[in-house]
């Protein structure tokens, strides 16, 4: 009783003391609006928070399990089950994990970012060609993230200005978010430079943008629009800016970024401290250093045991993919040993395959007690694309090695698939003639000439596995070529849970449905 009555005491004290209005202080350590969108820098710092989403967890790590491992290429022997479930056997039991709500939020933070940016730099008094430039790269990142977000989710809702707390935006179709993101790529193409220095690689350029209006016109199939596209990079005025590089696995090591093939990456830079090590030089091992990781953490995940987890690797019918067909010499395909490590990578076999330094035969890779799964012998396929064993004989969790989001290979491939869906297959040929002869092939108008339209297509889908199989591009073209069904279960056998109609989609997250009445689940959820 007594401890009550001091409590009140107190309190009629502290009413009578002071009011409300005196006790709302300003934190004078963190910047509000009105004081951050001055300054020309202001507004570069801005557009540069926007590149930055990429690294969070979802983006630069979990996306890649969702474009690989949730399709017919990839699978999971984690001993995780709930990577298992989420990424490869459709088995979605918590709405609200990260494995499947990250990435949500980590497009919407992104969103939040560039709409502060549009909402606020054209107010700043600056260089209106820097400021024009800024803005279209805040709308091809916006662009960017809706994209992922239809790819995804399908039905998300759709915000244009800086969120606020009484904000109750209501589901959009995937139709109307595809809409969003070819508004948002049409502008940018319209202000974003070609190219940029040497001390601006990786901004969003004119091709970029081109290309990603051209790769949701695909998702839509609507082609025609996606061949005026994609024409620009092919035979406009950007064909001059890219092209094939030689060495296809330059596309895929660190050494070797920013090339004549890159279309738009996501730049990666590596932590100088070493992410296994939690000391930071201050005594206290349990302390994580207090360095922001601008690398990507994929590599572990896709490292074969014991170098990484091996939480996401190749299904073996890719590899058969690429043996169908040796160069225009009588050699193997050089993509082989590039996409993947497996038993044959060298072709000699196992004795002279390299593993970070050590040969496949030592690893013994064929003994079940290196896969806990049960699943390695004649099967085991590592996806080679995201590691780093070019540069060291180990994986670590802030590799600089950059991601290749959108490679030229990529954009002749769709640009030749858009002209044989309009008819013009014949016109097509040239574009895939370019693509396989950098793997040197023979060219598809010597190996196969006079395809009909129906005939073209489907060496098309064989093309794409090809030359893209592990980079995340697969799912979106099941899901263009409307082959997402439980058939993939014949090499896939996660497919065998696959439900049309529902896991197109992934879950909307239930905590957002629980604090906003407007959104709607995805349909069967």
């Amino acid at each position: 009783m007594k401890k009550l009555f001091i409590s009140m005491v107190m309190a009629a004290l502290l009413a009578a003391g002071c009011k409300k209005s005196e006790l709302d202080i300003p934190n004078p350590n963190q910047a509000t609006t009105q004081q951050f969108w001055i300054t020309a820098s202001d507004a570069q710092q801005g557009v540069n928070a926007i590149y930055s989403t990429y690294h969070r967890g979802s983006l630069s790590r979990w996306m890649h399990f969702l474009t690989i491992v949730r399709a017919d290429e990839g699978f999971s022997t984690s001993p995780a089950p709930w990577i298992r479930n989420y990424f490869d056997l459709f088995n979605y039991e918590n709405y609200n994990d990260g494995l499947i709500s990250g990435l949500w939020g980590d497009c919407y933070i992104g969103i939040n970012r560039c709409n502060q940016v549009l909402d606020n730099v054209p107010a700043i008094d600056m260089d209106n060609g820097l400021k024009q430039q800024l803005l279209a790269e805040a709308k091809f990142m916006r662009g960017l993230f809706y994209y992922t977000l239809g790819q995804h989710y399908g039905n998300v809702p759709i915000l244009l200005h800086p969120s606020r707390p009484t904000d109750y935006p209501p589901t959009a179709t995937q139709e109307q978010v595809y809409g969003q993101a070819i508004l948002d790529f049409t502008d940018a193409s319209a202000q974003l430079p070609a190219t940029y220095d040497a001390n601006n690689k990786g901004r969003a350029t004119k091709g970029a943008a081109f290309a990603m209006l051209g790769k949701v016109f695909m998702q839509q199939r609507k082609y025609q629009e996606a061949k005026n596209a994609f024409q620009w990079l092919v035979e406009g005025p950007g064909a001059a800016m890219y092209s094939l590089v030689p060495n296809y696995r330059d596309n895929f090591i660190e050494t070797a970024e920013n090339n004549s093939e890159s279309v738009f990456e996501f730049q990666n830079a590596a932590n100088p401290i070493d992410a296994f090590d939690n000391d930071a030089g201050d005594g206290d091992p349990n302390h994580t250093p207090d360095k922001l990781n601008y690398g990507t953490s994929i590599p572990p995940f896709f490292a074969p045991r014991p170098i990484g987890f091996t939480d996401g690797q190749a299904h073996r019918w890719v590899v058969w993919e690429l043996l169908k067909e040796n160069q225009a010499n009588g050699q193997r395909d050089p993509r082989i040993p590039a996409t993947f490590l497996y038993d044959s990578t060298d072709v000699r076999g196992p004795a002279f395959t390299m593993v970070y330094g050590v040969t496949w035969a030592s690893l013994n890779y064929s003994n079940d007690a290196n896969d806990p799964i049960g699943v390695a012998t004649n099967r085991t396929v590592y996806y080679r694309k995201f590691l780093d064993d070019a540069t060291m004989n180990g994986e670590v969790f802030h590799s600089g090695n950059n991601y290749r989001y959108i490679r030229y290979a990529d954009v002749l491939l769709l640009y030749a698939e858009a002209l044989n869906a309009l008819g013009q297959t014949a016109q097509a040929y040239p574009f895939v003639d370019k693509v396989r002869q950098r793997a040197g092939l023979r060219t598809l108008s010597v190996a196969i000439p006079g395809l009909n339209q129906q005939q073209f297509l489907a060496q098309l889908k064989h093309e794409r596995t090809t030359e893209l199989s592990g980079e995340g591009h697969r799912w979106e073209d099941l899901a263009r070529w409307g082959e997402l069904t439980g058939a993939l279960a014949s090499r896939d056998a996660g497919f065998a849970n696959f439900v049309v109609g529902k896991n197109e989609f992934l879950p909307i997250p239930l905590f957002d449905l629980d604090i906003n009445p407007s959104l709607k689940q995805n349909p069967n959820y």
